[in-house]
């Protein structure tokens, strides 16, 4: 399984999640690419979608742009995810981080929660889970106010985090740094 899922991305959503987190930031394209070693041009190529970053420069986005629970409200949104009571945890939308997870979501894993938070989980990834990510682009999930977007999933159990055949719900908010997270909660079927 592809372990990076920025390249599950087409460059139209890359540059579109680049370019709002640049804004958010008040960072200049010039200053971004110095940062990153690359053009202002090159920048804002990525951004109109006109080109993607190599898998170095990927990687380096993946980094600089991953959502945190720096402050007060978003460390508090991560413990309402460890006190709920069903299945659910919460990564981030652009690395696939896991930031938080519910003691149910954690009774299913190999590993405590202390050896899976910050460790990407693309790698877990149901052939369901992998469909649902592609098609997130058509479904609106980039835009300002995206629909939760539910669907069937497959199970992966022989792993670290493993996932049960079940219907899952994904809901992507904006954090106060305006970073992206998608909560993933397990639903019953209808």
């Amino acid at each position: 399984m592809n372990d990076s899922p920025l390249l599950s991305c087409d460059a139209r959503q890359l540059g579109r999640s680049l370019r709002q987190w640049r804004a958010l930031r008040r960072l200049k394209q010039g200053a971004l690419g110095a940062e990153l070693g690359v053009s202002q041009t090159t920048v804002s190529r990525w951004e109109s979608g006109q080109a993607a970053p190599s898998l170095d420069e990927q990687q380096a986005l993946r980094r600089l742009m991953a959502a945190r629970l720096d402050s007060a409200a978003d460390f508090e949104l991560g413990r309402l995810v460890e006190r709920a009571p069903g299945a659910v945890h919460l990564i981030c939308d652009l690395s696939h981080r896991l930031l938080a997870m519910s003691r149910g979501r954690e009774r299913l894993c190999r590993l405590p929660r202390t050896e899976l938070i910050g460790r990407a989980l693309w790698c877990y990834a149901t052939p369901e889970i992998v469909a649902q990510e592609s098609r997130l682009d058509a479904l609106g999930w980039y835009e300002p106010s995206p629909d939760a977007v539910e669907f069937d999933s497959g199970a992966a159990t022989e792993q670290d985090m493993p996932i049960l055949p079940s219907r899952m719900r994904w809901v992507r908010f904006q954090l106060s740094d305006g970073t992206f997270v998608r909560l993933t909660e397990t639903v019953e079927r209808a």
